[in-house]
């Protein structure tokens, strides 16, 4: 099966599901919430960094919950509008 490239809308959605997930992380340490969340120190960075910019829904839901985010917070967050100015405080 052939990956097709990621849109340019697909990217940034990717990089603003990272930037919610990094503020929403604070000070908390990657290793304890990744752990925390089941998945890999090394797919939270990327999913982080903007690297994943497609995660899986139930490895998005994981962290998340872990993070006391709610999916509607994170849909709101990597639905907006390309180029909005507007973000979830956090």
């Amino acid at each position: 099966m052939v990956r097709l490239p990621l849109t340019p809308d697909e990217v940034e959605r990717g990089q603003r599901l990272g930037a919610l997930l990094r503020r929403a992380r604070g000070d908390r340490s990657m290793l304890t919430t990744a752990l925390d969340a089941g998945v890999s120190p090394e797919t939270l960075r990327k999913i982080e960094s903007g690297r994943v910019a497609t995660p899986a829904f139930p490895t998005i839901a994981a962290i998340a919950d872990v993070l006391g985010l709610s999916l509607d917070a994170v849909w709101a967050e990597v639905s907006r509008p390309a180029g909005s100015g507007e973000r979830l405080a956090s």
